[in-house]
């Protein structure tokens, strides 16, 4: 098999446990894989495993919100859509965040750049839709970042309470709070 059929594995478990808090016992046994076969496929260890996580996560971000916003959809519709799948990688909120885990611990000065423009690119997808509907650009951006604000935060407080109606009533709210006087 392919690396990339143990990204997903690599992916669920960096998101739980951060990238301090996963071992390669712990991924050998997730992933079936002794360790002779992980430094095949990964021959720069745990750290290139998370490098290609995060390219992994870059992918799935590309066709699952630049890709949805970059349709022809009502804005909207859009950017319901956009969060209809958040929701999904977050199971309604019970799953934790990837770029959360990661800019905890030693991980962010592994991957600080992946980290930087993770964030960066949705702050700038979700700007860029709503300058083309026509909204002031620096208001545009702001609403990005808060948008992200909302998603993060909203995960977060689902995970600390273990209750994930917060994040719902977040993702819910989240497409009239964008499209205000548009």
């Amino acid at each position: 098999m392919s690396r990339e059929t143990y990204l997903p594995v690599l992916f669920q478990l960096f998101r739980k446990n951060g990238y301090d808090g996963v071992s390669l016992a712990n991924i050998s046994e997730s992933t079936g894989l002794g360790k002779a076969s992980l430094y095949h496929h990964f021959p720069g260890g745990k750290v290139e495993m998370l490098q290609a996580t995060m390219r992994h996560t870059e992918m799935w971000f590309e066709k699952n919100v630049v890709g949805v916003l970059a349709t022809e959809q009502p804005l909207r519709s859009r950017f319901e859509e956009m969060c209809d799948r958040l929701n999904t990688l977050y199971a309604s909120g019970s799953h934790p965040c990837l770029l959360a885990a990661v800019t905890a611990g030693s991980s962010r000065d592994i991957v600080p750049e992946q980290l930087k423009a993770r964030l960066a690119d949705m702050v700038e997808a979700i700007s860029k839709v709503l300058t083309d509907a026509g909204l002031d650009s620096a208001l545009a951006h702001e609403r990005g970042e808060d948008a992200v604000i909302t998603i993060q935060g909203a995960l977060i407080l689902a995970q600390g309470i273990g209750d994930t109606t917060p994040f719902q009533r977040a993702l819910a709210q989240l497409p009239d709070r964008l499209c205000e006087g548009l």
